[in-house]
């Protein structure tokens, strides 16, 4: 269990975030702003507090902006909990000018390992939202996600509504991102619940005393790329309450290209990713077949002429890595550490 700390002004703690190698909690609290300028928080004895929590990897410029966009909600975080790979993630991050606590966790892992290093730290009373690091969030978001978890106690998980999304095409800028979310919050939300079978990778809200209760982590078993840690865990989780996709909790995921895994890792953890979930029991031999058959096919046309943003010949190239270590029988996932992309 990592060590909290609270003494020392936030330079100081930058400072001392960067000399460490191992893993380690920082928590910054801000200045609190003035009454008139504070948004409202439920964190009265017996109401669910709501944490941000948000893994991420040599990204410091994406992650710092969208950081500083929570500020933005009309019901401001209880804390906001970052998982970094290493202290430079931070970026030029000032946590003295946000309007709530900042916890930083740091150590050694793929994405996976970011994300459970955040539950080792949650609290049986909280909210998790789990984002992206360059997920958007309507002004809004936090107070309606919360507003579901209070009303349905059955729900474990909620997923919300991604109004438009940078990872199929190049990606969009941090201010393309706000703009289009102004622009697509102009049409009145649905605001309903449906059941769905995963939640979303880039935006999606957990109750903490369940995952807590239960055991539940992602799975390490993937070092570097996860890949399809979120229908894992997803599926796990509903043994325990309701999964639903709400349709009031809007946002905008930049899709932003930079800091993401190699085309060949990428590739390999497409085919092995399916069948290693297939194996757990959390996908079907139908699912799998069929996510293995799209992405393949998708890469082989796509390969002929690829786009800039996308390195599909080389995803192509991890595809039939994965194929030969299968027909060798030395597949798993721990095979990503050899590759060379």
């Amino acid at each position: 269990m990592p060590q909290l700390t609270t003494s020392g002004d936030a330079a100081d703690k930058i400072a001392a975030l960067r000399r460490k190698s191992h893993l380690v909690a920082e928590v910054y609290t801000a200045p609190r702003p003035s009454r008139a300028d504070r948004a409202p928080r439920a964190n009265r004895p017996g109401k669910l507090r709501i944490v941000v929590a948000i893994p991420s990897a040599q990204r410091p410029g994406i992650l710092s902006d969208t950081v500083r966009a929570i500020a933005r909600q009309d019901r401001l975080p209880d804390r906001v909990v970052l998982s970094l790979g290493a202290s430079e993630d931070l970026g030029d991050l000032n946590p003295s000018t946000l309007p709530f606590p900042l916890e930083i966790v740091r150590g050694r892992g793929g994405a996976t390992a970011r994300r459970n290093q955040i539950i080792r730290i949650l609290r049986r009373d909280e909210i998790m939202v789990l984002l992206s690091d360059d997920f958007l969030m309507a002004p809004d978001y936090l107070r309606r996600t919360l507003d579901v978890f209070e009303r349905y106690p059955d729900i474990a998980m909620t997923t919300g509504t991604v109004l438009a999304d940078g990872m199929h095409g190049p990606g969009f800028s941090h201010e393309k991102g706000q703009a289009l979310l102004a622009r697509r919050l102009q049409s009145p939300a649905a605001d309903r619940l449906q059941p769905v079978f995963s939640g979303h990778g880039c935006n999606s809200a957990m109750r903490a005393s369940v995952i807590l209760d239960r055991g539940l982590r992602f799975d390490e078993s993937f070092p570097l790329y996860g890949g399809l840690e979120d229908l894992d865990f997803s599926r796990r989780i509903a043994a325990h309450g309701r999964l639903v996709k709400d349709n009031a909790a809007r946002g905008v995921h930049l899709g932003t290209k930079t800091g993401r895994p190699p085309g060949m890792l990428l590739g390999y953890s497409q085919v092995i990713a399916p069948l290693h979930l297939l194996k757990k029991g959390t996908m079907t031999r139908r699912q799998a077949v069929a996510m293995i058959a799209r992405d393949a096919l998708s890469n082989l046309f796509r390969a002929i002429h690829p786009p800039a943003w996308a390195d599909f010949r080389g995803r192509l190239r991890g595809n039939l890595r994965a194929v030969r270590d299968l027909l060798q029988g030395r597949a798993s996932p721990q095979r990503m550490l050899d590759l060379k992309p």
